[in-house]
């Protein structure tokens, strides 16, 4: 029986953690917040009181947190996943981080017998809960095929897309046609709005063309309703078009609407808005037309 050690048990990762139990694997979960670990106790997981302990007995560590200092702390930290995996397991990086850190934790790795493989994940907090998240996996492709039964209890869309960083770059691309795709939704409605048209009835022949999508189709009901509840938040939107824009320079790569997209993202969240659904982008192109919620 595969043991997976899971770090980090929020928004995704709670729900992530609870599909592995329910899959039949033996998961042991940790986060800092003791209440996120209670709730996967009950959820049928067991609960680890540090990393070390988490890591102990397991043969694969998937972590699941919000940013590259996040992960470089927990994974190379002195009481990291590093410190107290044994060599052989397989560490699953699950967070969007940047490439270069994805890579730098895999060199880490080697040089402790560890596998690293970078795995960001797309679909929301509503894929993590369904287990129909779009996994791209960077890293051995041997060690993927290896640990592929743990990712298919995860997503539908389980990809390797190359070496060491290559998720984490796929991810990056993932985002920049996201956050560009929601600002011209949002532009569309406001459009759409000041012209007098029924916006769902418009939304509804849109998706049956060449401007469907699966963020029109999944995120324009709550734009509609004005339902800004994060599935996924500004803040974070914003923290992945930074990786986004840096990776772009370092490869001398112009990405003009995406820098665009980026300041606009950066303008929501300086506004407060930094906790809402990253849809909220409605709410700025509302306010630089003049116009309000209708």
């Amino acid at each position: 029986m595969t043991t997976i050690a899971f770090i980090g048990l929020g928004v995704m990762g709670g729900p992530m953690a609870a599909n592995l139990v329910n899959a039949g694997f033996t998961v042991v979960g940790y986060n800092r917040s003791p209440e996120k670990v209670e709730r996967f106790v009950a959820a049928g997981g067991r609960g680890a009181g540090s990393v070390v302990e988490a890591v102990a007995e397991a043969d694969i560590v998937i972590t699941m947190l919000p940013d590259s200092p996040d992960v470089q702390e927990v994974v190379l930290g002195d009481d990291g996943v590093l410190a107290g995996a044994a060599p052989g397991t397989v560490l699953v990086d699950m967070s969007t981080i940047r490439p270069d850190v994805a890579r730098e934790l895999a060199a880490a790795g080697a040089e402790r017998g560890v596998r690293v493989l970078d795995a960001p994940v797309s679909g929301g907090e509503q894929g993590a809960v369904d287990a129909t998240l779009s996994v791209m996996v960077g890293g051995d492709e041997a060690t993927f095929d290896e640990v592929r039964p743990v990712l298919d209890a995860l997503g539908t869309t389980v990809v390797h897309v190359g070496p060491a960083g290559s998720g984490q770059t796929v991810k990056a691309a993932n985002q920049l046609i996201v956050a560009g795709t929601l600002e011209l939704v949002a532009e569309a409605l406001v459009f759409l709005d000041a012209h007098g048209v029924d916006r769902e009835r418009a939304v509804t022949v849109l998706g049956g063309g060449l401007a469907g999508s699966a963020v029109l189709d999944r995120k324009a009901p709550a734009m509609l309703g004005r339902d800004f509840a994060p599935g996924f938040r500004v803040d974070l939107h914003h923290k992945d078009l930074g990786i986004v824009t840096a990776a772009a320079r370092e490869a001398g790569v112009v990405i003009p609407a995406g820098a665009l997209v980026a300041q606009l993202m950066a303008s929501l969240r300086a506004q407060g808005h930094g906790s809402l659904d990253h849809t909220a982008l409605l709410l700025l192109v509302e306010q630089l037309s003049g116009r309000g919620p209708s």
